[in-house]
């Protein structure tokens, strides 16, 4: 039953996968609106419970075992649903299992380092799932297309020219590689957003009372830049999808669709991990019976002796 589930995981989520050495090109290769032809929205909410249910198991088992991490980078334009994407995916998680960071404009200290520190300094520890609500791909995608921030940090002149993005595509997959080797997976998404849905999102947002905090007129000036942006995309997909943390397109003009397909490339990767309860061993097992021998001398008149093994007996 396990394996089947697996395979159904592995099946739905192939097309969203970018082939490590694939040229992409965003606009052609991948449609924001996809939702796979035997999905319907009714079907999105049992499935996601589904999917919470099994994330939730997989991350209690990743917490006990202690020994992987799990890094997921979030990446999509403004309005793309990384906030909803994080809330309901891992709505059934642990909260102490899981920590999210959100990247904005970098500090003076971090501006002082080299561009991947203020990243390397929020990954996740062994056991645990850390988010980046935006990622060190920030580096070559704003930094790429609005040139100004290259200058701020400050770099040999030398350095400052066309061959650095390819440098940097590069020193990114070293780093990833570094952290897979270490136990640290990679999980990458690009949530896929189409031109028309990101105006409509942003009008919700100026409509509505309630989310007029969420808009900033920063935003629509961003669009502006949409060829820029779908251009650095497309390179960075193309450049920086690896067979260790291969890059996965999720559509999101849809949400509900959005994310189930988010969590079921998290699940899909908890399953190839495939974390297990550590065994404690003979002389724990032996404090263990000790325990429940005195708990069970313990036990009130008229009460079962062992009330959870009788609520669960078959």
């Amino acid at each position: 039953m396990a394996d089947k589930r697996a395979k159904r995981i592995a099946d739905f989520i192939k097309p969203l996968r970018v082939k490590p050495g694939r040229k992409i090109h965003l606009a052609k290769d991948f449609d924001p609106g996809y939702k796979a032809d035997f999905l319907k929205k009714k079907d999105g909410k049992a499935l996601l419970r589904t999917g919470i249910g099994l994330l939730a198991d997989y991350q209690r088992r990743l917490a006990a075992q202690d020994t992987y991490g799990v890094l997921v980078c979030l990446q999509s334009l403004d309005a793309g649903g990384k906030d909803g994407t994080i809330r309901h995916v891992m709505s059934g998680v642990n909260p102490q299992g899981v920590r999210v960071h959100g990247f904005k404009v970098p500090s003076a200290e971090e501006l002082d380092h080299d561009y991947l520190w203020r990243y390397a300094s929020r990954l996740p520890r062994r056991g645990e799932i850390c988010i980046f609500n935006r990622s060190h791909y920030e580096e070559v995608l704003v930094v790429r297309v609005h040139s100004e921030n290259l200058r701020r940090q400050r770099l040999p002149s030398e350095d400052i020219d066309d061959v650095i993005w390819e440098r940097r595509y590069r020193e990114i997959n070293d780093w990833e590689r570094y952290l897979t080797d270490n136990g640290f997976l990679v999980v990458k998404l690009f949530l896929n957003l189409s031109r028309e849905e990101q105006r409509t999102r942003f009008l919700k947002r100026i409509d509505v009372p309630e989310r007029n905090w969420k808009f900033s007129a920063a935003d629509v000036r961003e669009r502006r830049y949409w060829d820029d942006y779908q251009k650095a995309f497309s390179e960075m997909l193309s450049a920086t999808s690896t067979p260790w943390a291969p890059w996965y397109v999720v559509p999101a003009d849809r949400k509900w669709f959005a994310r189930i397909s988010a969590g079921a490339i998290l699940a899909h990767t908890l399953i190839e991990i495939d974390p297990q309860y550590p065994d404690i061993g003979k002389e724990a097992r032996r404090d263990l019976a000790t325990a429940k021998k005195e708990l069970l001398a313990q036990v009130p008149k008229g009460a079962p002796a062992d009330p959870y093994a009788a609520a669960h007996q078959q």
